[in-house]
């Protein structure tokens, strides 16, 4: 007897694993965030990003505060991609408009050689808040948990924070070779264990966010980024509770090696917005779901353009067949500027339009 009330709405795991939909489902990355009034008020509650990822409480309202206001089809735990490296021990923090930064970088031989798995109970906070979350949900739409991919969080750990140049991380690449495969297949080991105790606590599927994949050369993204995150996904649960738990990977800016990421294993690909869903569709044929994948910058526009952009990318995909499954979402995060009527604009159209498509 699950602990969890039965799934009122399916529709979002329905299309990650190709099955038919009555319509299209929707959601966003950073669907909770910045852009809300309602967020802002629980952080400024909370004291610090950080004090809002690691309280369940906190995470649980912030998390259903989408769900609350917009017609989506799934939520999506709030919390951080570098939640593993800071368990690892390298000491993260936010700094006010620098973004996320770490007391130490891994740049030695000695560093690599010191780097391990965390220990799991160091994220207990995290599979708090996942049992929190989805009970609060209360079956209204499935939860999913993510994670960073091995290189984007390798990006974080080598440089020291963000970078807009990799300079530090692609030294290492070329250079070491050896040392940049040791870190991947440790971060690729903790981030399986890591989403698979989210399974457990109760995520209804994955995603594994490849922020950074795209920075990297052809020939590079296959053996540093692409062959982790398969290496994740061969790892992960693919069943619990009697329930299959589906698995995304997004690469940002991973369009050109899109049939190379349908092999990773994983049931479902999203896309940022600089490819033609169409196209997507066709080179991947039945063997994955897709994701995405409007411009968030769309969201700035009136509600009559959002509605002709959102029926342009419907119309791109092409009708729903058997076999073939499509999952609608911004090509990533949502702007923390965008005006939330916006959403609600988009949400609707998407609902309508692609239940107009199936009937036509």
């Amino acid at each position: 007897m699950s602990q969890f009330a039965p799934l009122q709405n399916d529709t979002f795991l329905r299309a990650l694993l190709r099955q038919p939909t009555e319509y299209t489902p929707v959601w966003l990355m950073r669907q909770a965030g910045r852009y809300l009034p309602e967020y802002r008020a629980t952080r400024a509650k909370a004291g610090s990003f950080m004090g809002l990822a690691t309280n369940p409480d906190y995470a649980t309202e912030v998390t259903l505060q989408p769900i609350d206001r917009y017609a989506l089809d799934a939520a999506i735990l709030f919390s951080d991609i570098l939640t593993v490296p800071d368990a690892m021990g390298l000491g993260l923090k936010f700094l006010e408009g620098e973004g996320p930064v770490f007391d130490k970088a891994i740049r030695s031989e000695a560093d690599v050689a010191a780097l391990a798995v965390p220990d799991m109970a160091k994220l207990d906070y995290v599979f708090q808040a996942v049992t929190s979350i989805r009970k609060a949900l209360n079956g209204r739409v499935p939860l999913i948990g993510f994670s960073g991919s091995p290189w984007t969080l390798a990006c974080y750990m080598v440089e020291g924070g963000g970078s807009k140049e990799f300079h530090t991380i692609k030294a290492m690449l070329y250079k070491r070779p050896d040392l940049m495969h040791r870190i991947l297949e440790i971060n690729a080991q903790s981030v399986a264990a890591y989403l698979n105790r989210q399974i457990e606590a109760g995520a209804q599927a994955v995603m594994v966010f490849d922020s950074w994949g795209g920075a990297l050369a052809d020939g590079a993204y296959q053996a540093f980024s692409l062959k982790y995150m398969s290496e994740v996904v061969r790892q992960l649960k693919k069943e619990h509770d009697g329930q299959r738990i589906p698995a995304i990977v997004f690469t940002k800016g991973g369009g050109l090696w899109i049939e190379e990421i349908a092999n990773s294993g994983a049931d479902a690909i999203g896309l940022d917005w600089t490819i033609n869903l169409g196209k997507a569709r066709a080179a991947v044929g039945d063997k994955v779901a897709l994701q995405g994948n409007l411009d968030p910058a769309i969201l700035f526009a009136e509600p009559a353009q959002i509605r002709a952009e959102v029926e342009r990318s419907l119309t791109a995909y092409g009708k729903p067949a058997a076999g073939h499954g499509h999952v609608f979402n911004l090509g990533h995060g949502i702007s923390q500027f965008t005006p939330p009527e916006s959403v609600t604009a988009m949400v609707e159209a998407v609902h309508s339009f692609s239940r107009a498509q199936r009937a036509a």
